[in-house]
């Protein structure tokens, strides 16, 4: 019976030290910011699997497509509706946040305006893996703004 006791404590230090690990995690996502424009394009992403980029020169597991140019209009609505808040605008460049529904991390998501398309980067800002909520959300935007 002692050894059943044990394990039950041990068993509740991990889940204990799991939760305040994350709690930790997503309090310390809703500090910071976007990394905004590096020389003109978006900051490339981390080497951890928790970020997608269109900017050229993005690595294979990185990558994925630019939006249509003719998106950039829609864009603040569909991140609006997408649950985003956008806290950066000019021109030619948008960054807005996304809080996930559980755990409130942040990810930001940045939109940099080209000539006929527009550059995207989305990336947690804690953690190492998103099991592919950034590249998810991206896919969503797209389809939204195609409707």
């Amino acid at each position: 019976m002692d050894i059943l006791k044990v394990i039950l404590l041990v068993v509740i230090a991990i889940v204990v030290l799991g939760a305040s690990g994350a709690v930790f995690l997503s309090v310390k996502s809703r500090s910071g910011s976007a990394p905004g424009l590096i020389n003109g394009a978006l900051a490339p992403c981390p080497s951890t699997p928790n970020c997608v980029s269109s900017e050229p020169g993005t690595s294979a597991s990185h990558s994925i497509a630019p939006l249509d140019g003719d998106s950039w209009g829609k864009l603040p609505g569909a991140i609006e509706e997408a649950g985003g808040v956008i806290i950066a605008r000019t021109d030619s460049y948008i960054a807005a946040e996304f809080e996930t529904p559980l755990m409130r991390f942040v990810d930001d998501v940045e939109f940099r305006k080209a000539d006929d398309t527009v550059h995207v980067r989305s990336a947690s800002r804690v953690g190492k893996s998103d099991l592919g909520a950034n590249a998810k959300r991206i896919e969503q935007l797209r389809a939204a703004l195609k409707q």
